[in-house]
């Protein structure tokens, strides 16, 4: 099934992407970008974004990896300061 007119993929080309990229790095995080850039391809006009990661959706391959799951700054053992809940001090 075409799933973008405008670039020419296709849903076995989504697939296909989506299994060579978590076959070559299994803690990778895929991303459309991502799927894009395998297929040597970027997006145009986006009306296909809809359909595409619905298709993206379906793949088993998409899943985060297990490492990567539930990390959240602070959840590690060190004792940091996370960046994104530093708060300026007003003066």
């Amino acid at each position: 099934m075409i799933i973008c007119h405008c670039r020419t993929i296709t849903d076995r080309d989504v697939h296909a992407a989506i299994n060579w990229m978590r076959a070559s790095d299994h803690t990778t995080l895929i991303t459309p970008g991502k799927v894009y850039k395998a297929l040597g391809k970027s997006a145009d006009c986006g009306g296909c974004m809809s359909l595409f990661l619905a298709t993206m959706r379906s793949n088993p391959n998409l899943e985060v990896p297990m490492e990567l799951r539930n990390i959240r700054c602070g959840s590690t053992q060190e004792k940091r300061e996370c960046k994104a809940t530093v708060k300026l001090s007003t003066i």
